[in-house]
């Protein structure tokens, strides 16, 4: 074919995205749905053309246009790991987190329960063989997202929905995906009715297998850019590199899923990267994929519309009824699993609730785009498949993705405002208020300070301020006595509004580089929880993010385990320095937001709510500084290591402004500053690097400013060192239930404990201990303690406790004090007799 020919062609189809962006703007459309009109017009028009005897003119375009090179590989090869790639780098993922059961629900079982549901449904009503109906089943089973999202993103549609959408359709691809290979292998070999355990058995396989690929391609690539730290072309080029060649490795090498390699490598970039690529460098990795994937995705859809006449041609009667069956059975099998499944997962606290308008929602969106044609493709080009299936197969593929685009696209707006997910809450209602009164507060100050320094008219100015003024105090009082607003619901607009502040500051201190990419990640992560807690659950919401975002997460307590039990600091070392690093980014970020409190939200939300939020902050200021207290103290010099990289990034900060404006009011050329600029970066990249942490020698030189162990010689700190474990609890947990056999004492690192026995309470806080009365006792525990703050413990057996008392005076005082406290004659205690314990 001619190569200019088809040059002007695909020239000629991005003109065609260009335009169909704003057109389906304008008519209130998918985009998609767009793209997928255009593209049948495009295909049966060409197919007009060349078969009718009006004119000949055209011929040499249709003929191009039908004869293009679309292939199924080009789509599964070129275009779908860019879409699937792209999709894992945008995603939130610690807040899909949250969402996690839904999503894996709709992503995999749903893809399974519609595949069998499918697949049995057309197996009954015709004589098409087993095999291929499942076949149908998996490959109908794929949803196209960015329909679904568009609309979501144009309207008010809560975030959270949206989320799931985007979630479900990343993996249900991955999923989709892996089940048509299975079947498609078994429809080439000629099986008619495989045995569905057996074919469902090799899906873990092939699931592990991509992820493995995947998650190797992805660690080497993020350290290789690492190296190329300074060229961010050559980073880019490496991050174009990797999708497709852990697809391929996948499929051709290790004879697993490609998508999931694909999918396993964008998560692992995405979570990987920020710690390791500098954030500006990481923001235009990030925009150049937003630019590949929608050129990708566009253009998916508008060659696989191309196709749909040509699939259509031989259709029959009797398909129409094959299709109807196909959408029923699809639509039942997504309505169980979102009004039966979903609900009894969350009935049984294993899933967090999915509202009733959300899943109506999800079962309306559940729409089919170009990944189901292009599978549909697949099989119609492939030699070793009959000609009776290929028919059938392009043909119900077709039809219900047609379904899926004109009936439910088309009309998935006007359920959405229906069940009322564009309409806004009072509490948003009340939100929007708020923004507009503290915007036009902050204008009205920005133009008072233009007008002045531009010396402009006065009685102009005087008339515009009134005018101005007039509106200000409207929107004021509209935000300040909105009836429909309960008191509690305003503690939560400000809450809201300071956690959206906190966001800004976040990201505000990222584009300066005080605050690292990998830091920014987690801590912008909280500040999203923080607003989605109090935007839900006012400030019960808020506190409990609050308290969450200081809290040891599980993966911290399995790190903790690995680190005592069996020795492996690597995991526990690289957490705690995480830990370290956040906590001391969230108390520099913290300390900012009570001018904000004073200027902008007292304003709009009077003294008292303003007061109740300075306490909410004071309250989270001092729960960070205590959990970073007992750090300083378990690792000492670690905190003032990381403080001055916090100044030397500040002061390269400012020294870069300050060349930037020195550069443009002309002080010096461009080759001056690309020289400064140069060097700058050199001293950088040295401020960017985190010392390291070493457990064993920090947690040594944490023992030395112990209280009860300041009597000891070096070699008694140095063994007993060794042989403390350390342990994380949190706000809450149980340390020791009553009735518990005696065999260690615990020595409060940081944060603090409650003992609580026969009705009555006590409270340790650091450099205390506890666990040695029923000990020296010896009896079994008559005390639960549990924890009042996050806490971190120094665990010693009973052997090694009777030695270090025997050596150590200052511990036999603290136990001669904590017997006499409770009533307990520390003579006996010590002497080993009997007493209350």
């Amino acid at each position: 074919m001619d190569i200019i020919l088809v040059t002007t062609i695909i020239a000629s189809l991005f003109v065609v995205i260009g335009l169909a962006e704003p057109f389906a703007a304008r008519l209130q459309l998918p985009f998609s749905v767009i793209l997928a009109v255009v593209g049948i017009l495009i295909g049966a028009s060409a197919i007009f053309f060349l078969r009718t005897d009006l004119t000949d003119a055209l011929n040499p375009m249709a003929a191009a246009i039908l004869g293009l090179p679309i292939r199924s590989n080009v789509f599964l090869y070129v275009f779908l790991p860019t879409l699937l790639f792209q999709a894992t780098l945008g995603m939130n993922l610690r807040r899909m987190v949250d969402d996690w059961v839904p999503i894996l629900v709709l992503a995999v079982v749903a893809v399974v329960v519609a595949t069998v549901s499918i697949g049995y449904a057309l197996f009954w009503v015709s004589a098409i063989p087993l095999a291929a109906c499942l076949l149908i089943g998996a490959i109908v089973s794929t949803t196209d997202p960015s329909a679904v999202v568009s609309i979501f993103r144009s309207i008010s549609a809560p975030r959270r929905l949206a989320r799931i959408i985007e979630g479900e359709s990343l993996l249900n691809d991955a999923a989709a995906i892996a089940l048509f290979g299975l079947f498609m292998g078994y429809v080439m070999l000629g099986i008619p009715d495989p045995e569905l355990g057996s074919a469902l058995a090799q899906f873990p396989m092939l699931i592990a297998g991509g992820a493995l690929v995947g998650w190797l391609g992805a660690r080497i690539a993020v350290w290789v850019m690492a190296l190329f730290a300074r060229h961010e072309l050559a980073q880019q080029s490496i991050s174009v590199a990797l999708p497709y060649l852990a697809y391929i490795v996948a499929e051709q090498s290790v004879g697993a899923s490609g998508v999931i390699a694909v999918v396993a490598a964008g998560l692992t970039l995405n979570l990987t990267a920020p710690g390791r690529l500098p954030p500006q460098a990481l923001t235009n990795l990030r925009e150049l994929w937003d630019v590949l994937a929608h050129w990708a995705g566009a253009l998916i859809f508008i060659l696989a519309a191309l196709l749909i006449p040509r699939l259509l041609e031989e259709v029959r009667l009797e398909d129409f009824f094959l299709i109807a069956v196909v959408v029923v059975a699809a639509i039942f099998a997504r309505a169980v699993i979102l009004f039966g499944l979903l609900p009894l997962l969350t009935a049984a606290k294993l899933s967090p609730s999915v509202e009733r308008p959300y899943r109506v929602a999800i079962l309306w969106g559940g729409l089919r785009g170009a990944v189901t044609l292009a599978l549909a493709l697949a099989v119609t080009e492939s030699v070793r498949v009959p000609d009776d299936i290929q028919r059938i197969v392009g043909i119900l593929a077709t039809g219900f993705t047609l379904f899926t685009l004109l009936a439910q696209g088309t009309t998935l707006r006007w359920i959405i405002g229906r069940l009322g997910l564009d309409q806004l809450s009072p509490i948003d209602h009340a939100l929007s208020r708020q923004v507009i009164a503290v915007a036009l507060q902050t204008v009205r100050e920005d133009v008072a300070q233009t007008t002045e320094n531009y010396d402009l008219n006065r009685d102009i100015v005087r008339s515009e301020a009134k005018r101005f003024g007039e509106r200000l105090e409207t929107a004021v009082k509209t935000a300040e006595e909105a009836t429909d607003i309960l008191d509690r619901d305003r503690i939560a607009l400000g809450l809201i509004a300071l956690a959206g502040h906190e966001r800004d500051t976040i990201l505000a201190r990222v584009r300066e580089r005080t605050i690292s990419a990998r830091m920014a990640d987690l801590v912008l992560s909280d500040a999203d929880r923080l607003i989605e807690g109090a935007r839900t659950q006012g400030r019960s919401g808020y506190q409990r993010a609050a308290r969450r975002s200081v809290a040891y997460g599980r993966t911290f307590r399995a790190a903790a385990v690995l680190h005592g039990r069996y020795g492996v600091s690597g995991p526990l070392a690289r957490m705690t320095a995480d830990r370290f690093e956040m906590l001391l980014s969230q108390r520099l970020i913290l300390r900012d937001l009570g001018t904000f409190i004073d200027g902008r939200i007292r304003r709009i939300h009077g003294r008292r709510v303003a007061e109740l939020l300075h306490d909410l902050l004071a309250r989270r200021i001092e729960g960070i500084e205590t959990a970073l207290e007992g750090l300083r103290l378990q690792y000492p010099g670690y905190a003032e290591e990381l403080e001055r990289r916090f100044i030397r990034r500040t002061a390269l900060r400012l020294e870069e402004r300050e060349y930037t404006l020195m550069r443009e009011d002309g002080l010096f050329g461009a080759e001056v500053y690309t020289a400064l600029m140069q060097e700058l970066a050199t001293r950088r990249m040295a401020a960017e690097g985190r010392p390291g942490l070493d457990l064993a020698v920090r947690r040594g030189a944490f023992i030395e400013q112990f209280p009860l162990f300041t009597d000891l010689g070096e070699g008694a700190l140095k063994r007993l060192s060794r042989v403390l474990k350390t342990r994380y609890v949190d706000i809450g947990d149980v340390v020791l239930h009553k009735e518990s056999p005696a065999r260690s004492v615990f020595f409060i690192a940081s944060g603090a404990v409650e003992l609580e026995s026969a009705g009555q309470t006590w409270r340790l806080g650091r450099g205390e201990m506890f666990g040695q009365m029923a000990i020296l006792t010896n009896r079994v525990r008559r005390v639960d303690v549990r924890a009042i703050a996050p806490t971190t413990l120094l665990v010693l057996d009973e052997d090694r406790f009777r030695r270090l008392l025997e050596r150590s005076a200052a511990l036999r005082d603290a136990v001669r004090a904590s017997a006499e406290k409770r009533g307990i004659d520390p003579v006996d205690l010590l002497s080993g007799g009997g007493g209350a314990g």
